[in-house]
This record gives structure tokens, sequence and C-alpha cells, in this order.
């Protein structure tokens, strides 16, 4: 508990030594006019960098996990990825980091645009050009019909900056943690996972256009029992971390269709992403059985 406490500490000061630069560089972007405003965006995302670098190295001064990373090999700061992964515990997230920090850009959530009005977090998200988007119920949208489509153009234009800086967006497609029981409640056909939903992908995909060049599967494992909490990751319990990166090129033709009004095309993002998921479930257990020793 002492090690969690002055690993947590050390954390939250890396925290507040940073978050005033970054919120004085978001507070800048606001009025700076043009190009003013790229160099802002570059500045905060130097510092969310720099801030993520420092995390790392906390953890490898204060907590004995070893992170077995797999897959670095041809990644690119100057190359824009999309990331899906499976989602277990919040030691995912330090995992991301640890994988793709200063080997591809900075990695970025689609964030729902209510959350743009969290105090100081929401003004840090907008600096560092996180996309807010405003989805539209199928309820709604048949009482508004003038809106469909709306909620897609707006996300397009959070996406432009894109066009001239490379991005990582991640995407957990199970669009929730896992755990036994909500596996069990969905009749999952996965061992590892449960069912991924395809529409966020696809959202990210239409919205994206042809910017993500490359996919990078990424696949967390825990060989421990169950998967780790996050304090339990503070108090050095986490003995290992696998992170297994898969790149893929993606066909352009996934980002062309629509969605939601075209069943044909829908089958077909549907199909490939189930198809990533079956080879993920498969990867899952034969990266647990090497780390057992079997």
């Amino acid at each position: 508990m002492l090690l969690g406490l002055a690993t947590a500490l050390l954390l939250l000061l890396n925290t507040l030594v940073l978050i005033g630069p970054l919120l004085v560089l978001a507070l800048l972007k606001l009025i700076a006019p043009g190009r003013g405003r790229d160099y802002m965006s570059w500045g905060v995302m130097w510092i969310a960098e720099t801030w993520a670098e420092i995390n790392k190295a906390i953890f490898a001064l204060c907590i004995p996990t070893r992170w077995d990373i797999r897959g670095l090999q041809n990644l690119n700061l100057q190359t824009s990825y999309l990331v899906v992964s499976n989602h277990q515990s919040w030691v995912d997230i330090p995992a991301l980091v640890q994988a793709l920090n200063r080997r591809a850009p900075f990695f970025k959530f689609f964030l729902k645009k209510e959350l743009i009005w969290v105090p100081f977090l929401g003004l840090a998200w907008w600096a560092l050009d996180y996309p807010f988007m405003k989805r539209y119920s199928q309820a709604f949208l048949s009482k508004h019909p003038q809106l469909r489509g709306k909620d897609l153009e707006i996300t397009r234009k959070a996406c432009e900056l894109f066009k001239r800086q490379p991005v990582t967006v991640v995407n957990y497609l199970e669009g929730t943690r896992f755990t036994q029981a909500k596996h069990d409640a969905q009749c999952s056909p996965f061992r590892h996972l449960l069912k991924p939903k395809a529409g966020g992908v696809a959202f990210v995909l239409a919205a994206m256009g042809t910017e993500l060049e490359r996919l990078l599967d990424v696949t967390v494992v825990y060989p421990c029992a169950r998967a780790p909490g996050f304090w339990d990751l503070l108090c050095g319990r986490v003995k290992q971390v696998i992170v297994d990166i898969q790149a893929h090129p993606i066909d352009p033709a996934l980002a062309q269709g629509d969605y939601e009004n075209d069943p044909a095309f829908r089958q077909r993002v549907q199909a490939w992403v189930n198809q990533l998921w079956w080879e993920k479930d498969q990867r899952i257990s034969q990266l647990r059985q090497q780390a057992m020793g079997g």
C-alpha cells in the first residue's frame, strides 16, 4: 500500500506540474490566429507526450511490472493510425502509453460533445484536438429527419486539423471493459472477448476518410489469473503485461459507404470487424499459453 501511495503521489505531482503550462497554451490557442493555433497544438502535444514519458519513468522506477511489447517495428511518427484494442482494465491505458508514446502520434479518443464542459479537462481535451462528436439516436432522427448525417458532418469538421498533422485514433470495439458476467450475458462466441461493435469504427472511418493509413490491432494480455486494476499496478502487483501489435493496411472502401443506411455495406464492415476479433481471440489464447510456459 505504501508503494501504491508513493507511486500515485508521483503521478499526481507530474500532472499538477504540467497541467499549468498545458492550460496556458490551451488559452493562447483560443485566441491565436491562423497558423498560430497549429503552433499551440504542437506545444500542447509536446507537453502531453512529456507527461506520458515521465509517467513511464515513474513506473520504471517504482514498480516491477515488465512491459512485454511486441510488434513495434516500422511504427512512424509521421503516419496516421487507427488503433483497435481489447479492453479489460484501466491498466489498458498505461499499456497503450508504454507501447505507443513517442513511437506513434499521440493517441486520441472520440469524445461525446458534452464532455467539453468538464472543468479543466474539457479545455485540455479541446487543446489536444480530441474530436468531440455529437451522435443522434435513431429515435431522435425519426422525429428530426433533417438532422440525418449532421453528426457525421460535425465530426468531419472536428477532424480537419488531422489533415495537417498525423494522428493515432483509439477505438475500443467492445464498448466496455470485459468481465465474465458481461461475457455470459452476451453469450459471446469469443472465449476472451465481448462482441465487437462495428458502428463506432465505421463512424471513425467515415469521419476520417483516407487520413488513417494503417490499422494497429493491439492485443493486451495479463498472464495473471484476472485482469488487474489500476491500484494493483501502482502497488506493484502486476508482474507482466503483454502488448502485441499487428499492423494492417486499411481498405479505403471501408471509409466510403453509408453504414447506417446501406445494409450490404454494414454487413461488410461487420464481417471485417468480426474477422479481426476471431484472430484476436486466438492470439490471446496463444499469448497466455506462451506466458504460462506451455
